[in-house]
């Protein structure tokens, strides 16, 4: 690995923005460090450290960076999807989005079946067993978690096509009309109190932030706009929390009727609107660090596990924590003097079990070989279009369906809401892995 990982540094070329590399590892590291610290697992039960110490909530400020993530996201989509423009032949633009969709969920869908594949069949075979109860119930139920993140990115990337024709036709404007959208959206819900509105806002926060994504990828956001970015997104955001209906926290806190996560809220994009100029005025600093061999390097080979370790860091942190129940070692009162001594031991631990997993798993990470959109013989030749759109949205729906209900109660045949369809585990596994199956076939150069 060490090798490989030598080679790719060494292979970059002098165009690539390192940056945008080295912001989508420290946006999935800041989420993995941050779940590990706001577990607070006791023997009587699992709950969360922002909720016993609410002073902490404004950690959530910095720590909540998947706005970060999908930014980075938008500008790495529109790279993506012209530089397959480019090479395509006139009249196969129905090629050109199957190949789009294939290169860009490749990577995030192997690694993710892998996953939903081995933990389904170890939650089968535990509740077969007869267990399921205590910490292992918890995991069941909690370990899928963070596929909801996964679900919104294969939003974007599906709506990339239009989004960015708005974008190279409006500008500002096209992020401009997604942010008002999300404004009426909360005004609707607030102050209108119109029911079930704000599940919209699901769409218009996150791609408003991917739209950003685009004008970093056109060179739109300067260092006088990213300041604007900054200081109005974080005044606005403060302003929202202070004198309207939005929590504190930027990250869903048990028991609160309102979360500026789930559906997201206005005060959630004001946050990411300050992140990403936040990170933008960070940009000319952090590429001449990233000038020294050594620091790309280790992008480079986080680069290429990042997406394994986010799977599998909720795997390690309840095995670490299952691991000391069971060596009966005292798991101290969450906030306590003696709990905040073991946190040291507990994120080594994770760490170390979360190394271990990537290990095992990584190989699935890897891309395989590009498809060429528009050559003879390409599947993506007719009808290709419309059959990786309906793979995305079959994974869409399936790994977000997973990420509410859990691993829990498969035989007992539970079910979550999702879009007022009542959905099982068993029903979101086979959408997702009939999904990615439509997506590879639409995608994949045939002989």
């Amino acid at each position: 690995m060490g090798s490989s990982v030598r080679e790719l540094a060494g292979a970059t070329p002098a165009t690539r923005d390192r940056y945008v590399d080295l912001l989508r590892v420290a946006s999935l590291g800041a989420v993995v460090l941050g779940h590990w610290l706001m577990a607070a697992v006791t023997p009587d039960g699992v709950g969360n450290l922002l909720a016993v110490v609410p002073a902490l909530q404004p950690l959530t400020w910095l720590l909540q960076v998947m706005p970060v993530f999908f930014f980075v996201g938008g500008f790495s989509h529109a790279l993506s999807y012209r530089s397959l423009l480019r090479k395509r032949p006139e009249g196969s633009e129905d090629s050109v989005y199957s190949a789009f969709l294939r290169a860009r969920l490749q990577r995030l869908l192997r690694p993710t079946m892998v996953f939903v594949l081995v933990w389904g069949a170890a939650a089968l075979l535990v509740q077969l067993l007869g267990g399921g109860g205590g910490l292992t119930g918890v995991t069941l139920r909690m370990v899928t978690q963070p596929l909801w993140f996964i679900g919104i990115y294969l939003a974007m990337v599906a709506f990339t096509p239009p989004l960015l024709r708005l974008h190279e036709r409006y500008g500002w404007a096209a992020f401009a009309g997604l942010a008002g959208a999300a404004v009426a959206v909360d005004l609707l819900r607030f102050a209108a109190g119109v029911p079930y509105v704000e599940f919209l806002n699901f769409a218009f926060v996150w791609l408003a932030v991917h739209q950003l994504g685009f004008l970093r990828a056109d060179g739109r956001i300067r260092l006088r706009r990213a300041a604007l970015l900054a200081g109005g997104g974080l005044v606005t955001a403060a302003a929202l929390v202070a004198l309207g209906r939005y929590p504190l926290s930027m990250v869903g806190m048990p028991g609160e009727k309102v979360s500026n996560m789930a559906p997201p809220t206005l005060a959630l994009l004001a946050h990411g609107l300050w992140l990403v100029g936040a990170v933008e005025l960070l940009r000319a600093p952090a590429a001449r660090l990233l000038e020294r061999p050594r620091v790309w390097r280790a992008v480079v080979a986080a680069n290429g596990v990042a997406m394994t370790a986010f799977l599998w860091h909720l795997t390690a942190m309840f095995g670490v924590y299952g691991a000391l129940l069971a060596l009966d070692v005292d798991l101290p009162e969450p906030a306590s003097a003696a709990w905040w001594t073991q946190v040291p031991l507990r994120l080594a631990l994770a760490a170390a079990l979360t190394a271990a997993l990537v290990a095992a798993f990584r190989t699935f990470e890897r891309p395989a070989a590009p498809t060429s959109p528009g050559t003879p013989g390409a599947s993506g030749a007719s009808g290709a279009g419309p059959l990786a759109a309906l793979g995305a949205t079959l994974c869409l729906l399936g790994v977000l369906g997973l990420s509410m209900v859990g691993f829990g109660g498969l035989l007992d045949g539970r079910t979550t809401l999702l879009i007022a369809i009542p959905v099982s585990a068993p029903a979101a596994v086979a959408m997702t892995l009939g999904g990615w199956l439509l997506v590879e076939r639409a995608g994949r150069r045939t002989p």
